[in-house]
């Protein structure tokens, strides 16, 4: 660890300062410390709408670039995001200055989950969409919890929220938590209820391997508390082998018959899917959601469990599934044209995307189904799954391949190459296209989707704002 200062939260907090305030998670915790009475600032290098300006109308103030003089005013605390390094020009001010700083995880376990039960999701695949579904059901069961998920919730159109029931809904990410505590998120929290989903290689920029990563997993996993429940889903072979490390009470969910939460029957008339749910071999409910595909219905399995082991009447659990509204991003559509559909989803590892495209392909069967991926984060613009990926668009019609927009970012010999994955597909027997920008996919489109189509456009970022662009056009 670096001595530059206090890494401790001291007593009488006032005012606190966050290096990198604009980023999603940061932004949250930045809106909760104001919520709570706290006088807040905040930094980055890229402030620009829409979130300047949310955290602007909550009454933070933020700077624009990295300067020491943003710690002019002697703030109490400093909250250090997880992009920020150690020559950082306000970081190397904390280090003269003495202040006292923490990351994101400390500032949250000291100042919202203090005093709370915290019910964690953890895996490679499906934290979001769990842990929103986790808060939709507390609150419609009276239980006015408190969370912060990587994601907006519909019902909520925010990410976060200050409760005063007794429960905090957190995502145990195991990306690193700070340039000064260079361990995954998810060791910070100490959970009475935890859920593990999957278990794969990712993060290929702080993970070497999928050994390294389990790694974390089993550290974390074999740390649980005895008295935690932890939910673990029965049809990752990781996770059947970091389990057996495990102190904590543990139960199954999935599709396994001898795990004491089953999927059961499951029918699909869009927009509902009906799911039934078997407890210990015995049916529990029959539930109805707007959720699609058998990764959701999983996800949704595991918020089940838990509503039942919190004494949640199947009622409310049916009645929460069935308003909630899902996450923005998250197969999410933008809009139709000429009768077209736009959607928009969060997918990129390559799991991820085949599951995507395979729930959304069951709710095109009118039209085609046209895929279109940007590799954007660390991972996917590394070759580290140059072969994966060529497996993940087997249930689409047609697919738009962008070139990555920033593999210069990538070592060299390392990086990803759309051209070989248009090539691999297309030696698949799929109909693939490789684009060098977003101009070219929204001309394509343009003229070639017909009525009934649905294109599915997938990326973890912007994506020079393709789809409101796509659908002026068309």
């Amino acid at each position: 660890m670096m001595d530059m200062g206090k890494n401790r939260i001291g007593e009488g907090v006032q005012t606190i300062h966050l290096i990198a305030v604009c980023g999603t998670g940061m932004g949250a915790l930045a809106c909760m410390l104001r919520d709570l009475g706290f006088e807040v600032t905040g930094s980055d290098q890229k402030v620009y709408p829409p979130m300047s300006t949310f955290l602007e109308q909550k009454g933070i103030r933020i700077m624009n670039g990295y300067r020491a003089e943003n710690l002019n005013y002697g703030p109490d605390l400093v909250v250090v995001g997880n992009v920020i390094s150690r020559d950082n020009p306000e970081v190397m001010e904390v280090h003269q200055m003495g202040l006292s700083f923490c990351s994101m995880p400390q500032a949250l376990n000291h100042f919202v989950a203090r005093g709370k039960e915290t019910l964690l999701v953890s895996g490679t695949h499906g934290k979001t969409t769990t842990a929103s579904i986790l808060a939709w059901m507390l609150h419609e069961a009276g239980q006015d919890p408190s969370f912060m998920i990587g994601g907006i919730l519909k019902n909520f159109d925010s990410n976060y929220r200050l409760g005063n029931g007794p429960y905090f809904v957190i995502e145990g990410d195991e990306y690193d938590t700070a340039f000064f505590d260079k361990v995954p998120k998810f060791f910070h929290y100490n959970p009475q209820i935890a859920v593990t989903t999957s278990v794969e290689f990712d993060h290929a920029d702080i993970f070497s391997d999928l050994d390294h990563v389990k790694e974390a997993f089993a550290r974390f996993l074999s740390g649980l508390a005895e008295s935690c429940l932890l939910l673990a889903f029965d049809g990752d072979k990781n996770i059947d082998e970091l389990i057996n490390a495990c102190n904590c009470r543990i139960e199954r969910y999935g599709k396994q018959n001898d795990s004491p939460w089953q999927l059961g029957d499951i029918s699909v008339k869009p927009p509902w899917t009906t799911l039934a749910v078997m407890k210990n071999t015995r049916p529990f409910a029959k539930f109805k959601t707007r959720l699609f595909g058998e990764h959701n219905l999983l996800n949704a399995l595991s918020v089940i469990a838990i509503a039942d082991h919190l004494n949640i009447p199947a009622p409310i659990i049916g009645s929460a599934l069935e308003s909630f509204e899902g996450i923005k991003r998250r197969q999410e559509i933008r809009g139709q044209k000429r009768q077209i559909t736009v959607m928009d989803d969060f997918a990129h590892h390559p799991t991820a995307v085949h599951e995507t495209v395979r729930a959304v392909k069951s709710i095109s069967s009118s039209g085609r189904l046209i895929a279109v991926f940007e590799p954007r984060t660390a991972t996917s613009m590394r070759s580290v799954f140059q072969h994966e990926y060529a497996h993940s668009f087997d249930m689409a019609d047609l697919i738009c391949i962008r070139q990555p927009p920033q593999v210069r970012k990538i070592p060299d010999g390392q990086e990803f190459s759309s051209e070989q994955l248009v090539t691999d597909l297309k030696e698949r027997g799929k109909e693939a296209y490789f684009f060098t920008d977003t101009d070219a996919i929204i001309d394509f489109l343009v003229g070639n989707a017909r009525p009934a189509d649905l294109v599915l456009i997938m990326s973890n970022g912007g994506f020079d704002n393709i789809h409101l662009r796509l659908l002026d056009s068309l």
